[in-house]
């Protein structure tokens, strides 16, 4: 074998193991199989099966598979009599493996040796998706109807199971280590004809866990293909198959925008014709509109946003999917056209993008080059991205990071060294992104070389000619802006910019010296601002999305100078820029249903990453109290509703957090058994702020834990048992993990448990009945008046129900009046020792004399003092509604509870205000002085005279 070259050492001794492995005549026909080395030098994963299964290949080149195609339905026939004579779920699921492992090997060979092109590796792909899918549909189907009957609906006629393929595998572009996106329907619900009636639902829910099992599960075999089917109506929380009348309801009714866009690409890949034809029928108005109007452009903007989010993440560089100008951004073009000119054109009414690009050709929306390049384009990153893949049949989009993986994905694409293939990738990535930029490309300030803030950002120029063109622009302290930008050039994040980066900064800095010599404070915002561009300098999508947006710009100057607590938020977090884009959703905070789907659609295609999961976690939360910060600076809501917007986010991460912890928890040791509850048994009980919906924007949460286990002996039912408190100790401990982890993304929020049973020494959760006998027993007045807070903000709503009855019937006991009086007048007076900054110079707002504090200790003695009498007072935990109410039953006069209540308000909004600009609550002493006297007379009648 003197005569062969290797391309690199590694399959020189590959070469030399197989030698040695092999019997001699078996060796000889391996390495005579044609373009071996080339295709061993690019997959390892195929090196790996020669080794194992030398024989697979040599037949396979024996029937003329390797370098032929295959005729049209050969696929399937080959997979049919693979599977004849299955025995069982097991066995069908083994020999689905071997056979996708056989044509795996046949299809990468094909595509590296350049036997075949690439769309006939994409309809391979795919048709082998679609077959493995189908067949294994049809057999399980043939043994659930054997074992339970046919499933039929109410007149009797016979169902099936219907599997849309979405997305490339939808359009027949799988690639060669893609996972596949499912939909799974049935038509009408009804029963099953067995002996034992079984409702359809069932039915087909059982028969769709086992397709999805048999398809993607991981066995010592592998796996078929990895399947997905978040993309059904309502994600993860949705039935996992439904019928078809419930599709169209939802469709009609609650899909979302992106749903319409994953729409474009839906395929029914098993079912009958009637099926197919009712499925389609369904799917074509919603995805494609009758008429083009004036709604085309917001759909692009619309279009646009989604493309944000997919683009403007951290290490996209090395993407070619979703990186710029990379598959995704191709995909879009087409995609958007579809979705707007789709309804009146039907030739776009089809899948697969290349397709798409020749008939907006057709249409006249691309000239014939253009179409031309951006197919080139198209097909040159699918073939390094199948590639790519083929290496270790993994699912990844990355370059390689590795000399040697550079030089291995360079010859594999027929270059002689990396630097000629990343020449051409970058060509084809630049046109691409030029033809992105065209067609979603935003108005932009005149950059011309009159303009003078362009002047100001060239360089060149000395100190004394600086300073005039900054005081010719409008700036009343030039020396200190010139510095700023001066110090702001050195940073090693700018020094160290790339090329595109410095455009882009050299594009931006001009609009945003226009935007700061506007503003109120503008050496404080440029300040802000250059810290900012600090932050994401190296990220250079980040400034593409701000010059492309200049609304983005807009926005950011005026939340950044109203708000020092926005402004570090954005410098920590530079992806709340997205929520800038749409000044319609920006400046309207959500309702707590609303930030529950919000929250449901963040995680509908989430990995089963717990990382993943806590990052996104924080994004949500501090994308949504963003929303609520720039409301509430500009006036779009009023102060009594922002602690409300706060609370809401909050209460809803904490049932997200409650429910996902405890189906962690269950998966591995059961339920718990003899509960209080219909679902968890477990509660959490908000106190303090979050409990009295008083939310800051830097608010901790004060938390208890209960649970209703009505036994300590009581167990979980899993195969691996627990005792139910162990189980929710567990919980809670994890739960707490939950909210408290740092990670990049921040923490989701400080957690105070020091409210519970005994403190700090006391058990982490405690049960119903241990609450209800410290309360009873133990706890303190201070306790009692912190319990007139609290409220449940997450749990089972028995375990709930058990809470709230517990609170009622503690609150509503009877108590001396002097006595009270005394523990609660001498309470707040500690309190006020220990904590009042209020000085000759500051009135501290919530310690001080007349301040908040002042009112809610008047509140919580009274709602005591007199609970037993008027049970309503037990009804609310914030202050604002106990205040009216104390007022309709005459504890208060009228006017000294609106007295109260102005006062409240006012210092909540000048608290709230303070926050937003990370000061601390205080204010000058000749602030607010008639709002504090009428709370000091209220004070003194209520808690100083004699009851």
């Amino acid at each position: 074998m003197s005569e062969l070259t290797f391309p690199d050492e590694r399959v020189r001794q590959w070469h030399d193991d197989l030698k040695n492995n092999l019997q001699a005549d078996l060796f000889e026909q391996v390495i005579a199989l044609p373009a071996l080395l080339s295709v061993v030098d690019a997959s390892e994963f195929v090196a790996k099966n020669l080794q194992r299964y030398p024989e697979e290949t040599l037949n396979m080149q024996a029937g003329g598979w390797l370098q032929n195609p295959y005729r049209p339905g050969q696929q399937r026939s080959l997979l049919n009599a693979y599977l004849d004579q299955v025995q069982d779920e097991k066995d069908l699921a083994k020999r689905l493996r071997q056979f996708r492992r056989q044509q795996m090997q046949r299809i990468i060979w094909r595509d590296i040796a350049g036997f075949a092109g690439l769309n006939e590796t994409l309809e391979d792909l795919s048709e082998l998706a679609d077959i493995c899918v189908d067949e294994a549909v049809k057999i399980l189907f043939d043994w659930a109807v054997k074992k339970s009957g046919m499933p039929r609906d109410a007149v009797g006629n016979p169902q099936e199971l219907i599997v849309i393929g979405m997305g490339k595998l939808g359009a027949r572009e799988l690639n060669l280590s893609s996972d596949i996106d499912l939909i799974f329907l049935y038509p009408e619900r009804g029963q099953t004809d067995g002996a034992k009636a079984m409702d359809n639902e069932q039915f087909f829910t059982r028969l769709t866990r086992q397709v999805v099992k048999v398809i993607g599960e991981h066995t010592p075999d592998g796996f078929v293909f990895r399947v997905d089917t978040r993309l059904r109506p309502f994600g993860d929380s949705g039935p996992l198959v439904i019928p078809i009348g419930f599709l169209e309801e939802y469709l009609q009714g609650q899909a979302r925008e992106w749903e319409r866009y994953a729409m474009v690409k839906a395929r029914v890949i098993s079912g009958s014709d009637q099926a197919k034809d009712e499925i389609w029928s369904l799917i074509r108005p919603f995805v494609y509109r009758r008429y083009l109007d004036f709604s085309a452009i917001e759909s692009i903007r619309k279009m646009k946003q989604l493309i944000n989010k997919e683009m403007y993440k951290r290490g996209m560089d090395a993407n070619i999917k979703l990186g710029a100008g990379g598959i995704r951004e191709i995909e879009f073009i087409g995609q958007a056209f579809q979705l707007i000119r789709g309804g009146r054109d039907t030739e776009l009414q089809i899948r697969p993008i290349q397709q798409v690009l020749d008939v907006l050709q057709k249409l006249g929306s691309f000239e014939g080059e253009e179409v031309e390049q951006l197919k080139a384009a198209y097909v040159f990153l699918r073939l390094a991205e199948n590639r790519i893949q083929a290496w270790k049949d993994e699912q990844t989009h990355l370059l390689p990071s590795t000399p040697d993986g550079e030089a291995r994905l360079a010859r594999s694409m027929g270059f002689d060294h990396w630097g000629a293939f990343y020449a051409q990738l970058e060509a084809h990535r630049q046109y691409v992104q030029t033809q992105f930029d065209h067609l979603f490309a935003a108005a932009h300030l005149d950059k011309d070389e009159e303009n003078i803030f362009v002047q100001i950002w060239e360089e060149g120029h000395s100190e004394e000619q600086l300073n005039q063109l900054l005081e010719q622009a409008g700036f009343n302290d030039p020396e200190n802006i010139q510095r700023n930008l001066h110090d702001f050039r050195q940073t090693p994040a700018v020094r160290f910019m790339g090329e595109n980066g410095r455009r882009r900064l050299a594009e931006l800095m001009p609009e945003l010296l226009e935007v700061v010599v506007a503003a109120k404070k503008p050496d404080l915002l440029l300040q802000r601002m250059l810290q900012f561009l600090q932050s994401i300098a190296k990220r250079t999508a980040y400034l593409a999305l701000i010059v492309e947006n200049p609304l983005v710009l807009s926005h950011l100057s005026h939340l950044m100078s109203d708000s020092e607590w926005i402004a570090e938020r954005i410098v920590k977090y530079p992806l709340l820029l997205d929520e800038l884009i749409d000044p319609g959703m920006l400046y309207t905070p959500l309702n707590k249903e609303q930030l529950r789907d919000d929250l449901q659609f963040m995680f509908w295609n989430a990995q089963d990453d717990e990382e993943l999961a806590m990052d996104r976690l924080r994004n949500f939360v501090q994308t949504r109290m963003l929303r609520v910060a720039a409301a509430d600076i500009t006036g779009a809501i009023q102060v009594n509703v922002v602690s409300d917007y706060l609370s809401y986010i909050a209460e809803v991460v904490c049932e997200y957090v409650l429910k996902t912890t405890f189906e962690g928890l269950q998966k591995k040791y059961g339920r718990p058994q003899n509960i209080t509850g219909e679902n968890t048994g477990f509660a959490v009980i908000a106190y303090g702020k979050l409990g009295g919906l008083e939310l800051g924007y830097s608010s901790d949460l004060d938390l208890v834990f209960l649970h209703g286990s009505e036994s300590v002996s009581a167990m979980t039912d899993g195969d691996k048992q627990i005792a139910n408190e162990v189980f929710y100790a567990r919980m809670a401990q994890r739960m707490i993990s939950q909210f408290t982890t740092r990670i990049a993304s921040g923490m989701l929020y400080e957690i105070d448990m020091r409210l519970r049973p005994n403190g700090n020494s006391g058990l982490l959760v405690s049960s119903l009945a241990a609450f209800r006998g410290y309360q009873a027993k133990d706890a303190w007045t201070w306790e009692h008046q912190a319990l007139i807070r609290a409220r449940a903000v997450a749990g089972d709503p028995q375990t709930i129900a058990a809470f709230e009855q517990i609170r009622r019937d503690i609150l509503s006991q009877p108590r001396e009046a002097i006595a009270l009086q005394k523990d609660v007048r001498e309470m707040r007076e500690k309190m006020r020792q220990s904590l009042d900054k209020t000085d000759a110079e500051v009135f501290d707002l919530k310690q001080g004399v007349g301040g908040i504090a002042d009112i809610e200790f008047m509140v919580q003695y009274a709602v005591l003092r007199w609970a037993s009498q008027y049970p309503d007072l037990l009804d609310w935990t914030d202050n604002a509604r106990l205040l009216e109410t104390l007022a309709k039953h005459q504890v208060l006069t009228q006017q000294e509870a609106d007295e109260l209540l102005a006062a409240y308000w006012t210092y909540r909004a000048e608290y709230h205000h303070l926050s937003l600009q990370n000061d601390k609550a205080r204010v000058a002493q000749g602030q607010f002085v008639a709002l504090r006297e009428q709370v000091k007379a209220v004070w003194q009648r209520l808690m100083v005279e004699a009851p």
